[in-house]
This record gives structure tokens, sequence and C-alpha cells, in this order.
């Protein structure tokens, strides 16, 4: 049994632009590179796109009621950067603003705390054109686009994160090509993660002009376990943390990349100016933890880049998308962030699964118990790491709503919220309820029967 969380914790859900949003160009919008790549045959499953998604632009105050209904103190969204500058740069696209000064305000009227992401991977294609991350001009483009959204949102938005998992754009958008803007190259993507942290850099100290809240990054952590203790498979598993969690938070934290980036990149490392590292190294409000997984490694030389593969655990159980459910590495990854990195607060800004849903039982009611078995064992995590003084302040479960679910199309359902594609009907699962009871008790029903590990 376990005590209460804070009275101050965030309970929230997280959802993205692209993903929920539909009508991509409405209302003077410009396209995105997500717009561009799903209709571009072959890349999305089922060919399917986002130009309905889940029609929050239009349905935004019924999902606000929603929330507000399930009981969330915040919800965690991004902004359309097409939305605000259609062209990226320059002139500004009241009408798209005008939705987010909307929704953030009817969040405040509601009791829920917007948390706003600036950039979940859906780019200006007008600055795709320009070349996009690799250009060396991207991140002062960025700061001019953060600074729009700061100068009319930041009366009400009192969390900001600057960019959402850039791992996962550099590596799936630049050097596997399976997200937009779909390109496969060595030498590309170190450009780009390097681009990307120093537009990220370039947000904060906009920020700090201006702002008046906090503000912070996200990033994905997957603790990487080597397959046995063979000396090779250490090694394998130190290569993968480098490459995908300590490849953003090093330099953020401690103006450094990891040391074994250079030979994962090999002749497409270009070591970095120390003046940039400098800038990089901006102190942070907080830090945003993006946790579904974790990877169990063994050393194979075939495998590009960091020549490491993953082998399934046949005692675990395993999500729709062939991920471990593990929630103690939620723990573990909390509890190492704070060695590594200091006290920075902690937020888990994304966290839930992907299963098959069962059709819904007399009366609608969906019972998806995997997933509200998979919350109460994170927040279970959650609540141990507090314990062990981890000072996490909140919690997003991914996602409020089944959405598009990128190259994935719409096959796989996130959601605590079933979305009827035909009507766009929503409907709470069971695992709504009991993240609402949660909630309502501060976390004491994760003690009780509602879920188990088992259901």
């Amino acid at each position: 049994m376990g005590g209460p969380f804070p009275d101050e914790f965030l309970w929230g859900a997280a959802t993205s632009a692209y993903q929920i949003e539909g009508s991509p160009l409405a209302d003077g919008a410009g396209e995105s590179n997500w717009h561009r790549f799903a209709h571009t045959p072959g890349w999305i499953a089922n060919g399917d796109t986002g130009d309905v998604a889940c029609d929050h632009y239009r349905r935004w105050r019924d999902d606000v009621a929603l929330m507000h209904a399930l009981g969330l103190t915040a919800y965690r969204f991004s902004i359309a950067w097409g939305r605000v500058l259609p062209e990226g740069t320059g002139a500004v696209n009241r009408r798209g603003l005008d939705f987010y000064r909307r929704l953030v305000a009817a969040l405040r009227a509601a009791g829920i705390e917007p948390m706003a992401t600036l950039y979940h991977w859906d780019h200006p294609a007008a600055l795709d054109e320009r070349g996009g991350w690799l250009n060396a001009d991207s991140p002062r483009w960025f700061a001019d686009y953060a600074r729009v959204c700061f100068d009319a949102l930041d009366g009400e938005v009192r969390l900001w994160a600057t960019l959402n998992e850039p791992w996962v754009m550099c590596d799936g958008g630049h050097l596997h090509g399976m997200l937009a803007p779909g390109h496969r190259s060595l030498w590309e993507a170190p450009r780009v993660a390097h681009h990307l942290l120093l537009a990220h850099a370039e947000a904060v100290l906009a920020y700090r002009a201006g702002g008046r809240h906090r503000i912070g990054l996200v990033v994905n952590v997957e603790p990487k376990h080597p397959a046995s203790d063979r000396p090779e498979d250490v090694a394998a598993a130190a290569r993968d943390d480098a490459y995908l969690n300590r490849h953003f938070t090093d330099p953020v934290f401690l103006g450094r990349y990891p040391e074994e980036l250079p030979a994962i990149y090999g002749e497409g490392w270009r070591e970095p100016p120390a003046a940039d590292l400098e800038r990089i190294r901006q102190p942070l409000d907080f830090l945003g933890l993006n946790y579904y997984t974790r990877s169990v490694v063994r050393h194979d030389p075939g495998c590009w880049p960091t020549g490491t593969t993953k082998v399934r655990q046949p005692e675990s159980a395993y999500t729709a998308l062939d991920w471990e459910v593990y929630p103690q590495g939620l723990e573990e990854t909390l509890a190492w962030l704070r060695a590594r990195y200091g006290p920075v607060p902690l937020y888990v800004t994304e966290n839930g699964a992907a299963f098959a849903d069962p059709p819904a039982a007399p009366g609608g009611r969906i019972e998806d118990a995997p997933r509200a078995a998979y919350l109460r064992d994170h927040l279970l995590a959650v609540r141990r790491a507090l314990a062990a003084g981890a000072d996490v302040r909140g919690y997003f479960a991914w996602s409020l709503l089944d959405n598009f679910e990128w190259s994935r199309g719409y096959e796989p359902r996130f959601g605590i919220v079933h979305v009827d594609r035909a009507t766009q009907r929503r409907t709470p699962k069971a695992s709504a309820e009991f993240y609402r009871e949660v909630i309502r008790s501060r976390g004491a029903a994760l003690d009780g029967s509602a879920a188990s590990s088992r259901a």
C-alpha cells in the first residue's frame, strides 16, 4: 500500500496536433510535411491521412468537456507550426492562432492546466522546401515561431515544451526514413540532431526574455538492458543507450554529446563547435519523459547503425505494437534521470499502450482491461519513484483519444477514449473510468481491484 500523490500533482492526458486535429488546411493553415507525407502513396498503412483524424479542430469544445468529465487536471497538446505561420516564417495566421487561444481559455475555465508543446513532428512544408532541419537557419526559424506563440498564449499557458522526442525526428525522419520527411542518410541525422538542439536552446532563450512561467524539453527514454553479461552485449547496450537515451539529454544538461556517437555515425559525424554546446546547455524548468517500454539487446554487427538487436522476452506481455510491458522500467528511468542530471523537476509526459480493444459490450462499454492494468502498474511505478525521492510533478496518459498513429495509420489504438472513425463519437473506455477514479482518489484506487497487472 502507498500513500496518496501530492496535492499539486497533475493528472493529465496527451495528444498532438496532426494526430487529432484534422482540418489541416483550414482557416489559412499552411501545408505540413506530414500532410504531404501522408498523401504520398505507400508511406502510411491503409493509405490513411490526418485530414479528419479526430476532428478536434471542430470538436474541441466537446473534447474539453470530456476531459473535465474524466477529472483531468492537465492536458498536454501540441501547436501546429503551419497553422500559426503558414510559410513557417513571416506573416502570422491569426485564425490559426485564435484556435489555440480559444482552446487554452476553455481549458483554464474547466480547471485544466494546459501544457503546450511547440513542436510535435509536423513541420511547415514551406520550410522543408528550404531544407527543413538541415538548414543552418532552422534554429532561428523555430525561435521566431516560438516567440509568436509565447506572445499570444503565455498568459494562459504556464507549462511549455520546446520539442517532443527529437530523437524520433532524427532517427525516424532522417536516418531510417519511416517518418516525415522520409530521408535515409547517415550524414543528415547528426546534423538534424544538432540543429534541433540549437532550436530548443534558442526557444528557451526567447522564453527567458519575456516568458513568465516554465519551459522544458520532452524526450523519450527506453532502458537498455544487455541480453547477457558477455562484454559484447554489455557494450551493445551502452551504445544503444547513448544513441537513444543520452543523445539529446547529455548536451542539454552536461554540455557534451555521448562519447559513443562518433563511432555510431562514423564518417557522418562532425564535431560541433564548443560555442554551440555552450549555447545548448540552457537551464530548464522541467524535463518531460515519454516512457513506453524497455529493450533487451545483444550485439549484432549486421544491424545499422548501433550494431544491436532486440531480444524478445518470453516471460513478458507485449502490446499490439510488440512493445514489452515493463512498468518497472519507468521507475528505473525516473531514478536514472535524477542520478545523471540532478534534481530537475520531471513530468511523465506520455505513457500508454496500444491494445486490440474488444467490441463494445451491451450499453456501449469497452472493457480494455489490459490498458487499465498498464496504467495502474506504471502509476504504481511513479508512486514508488516519488517515495524514493524523484521530483515527479505530473503524469499524462497517452493518449486521450484513439488517433492517427503516424506511419501506422489508425490501426493502433492508444486512446483511453474510443473514437468511432465513421461518426467521430467519443466513448470513454474502462481504462478512462479507472483513471478517473485514480484521479478522484489521488492514487488510492491504485491499491484497489479495479485493475490488476494480470487483467
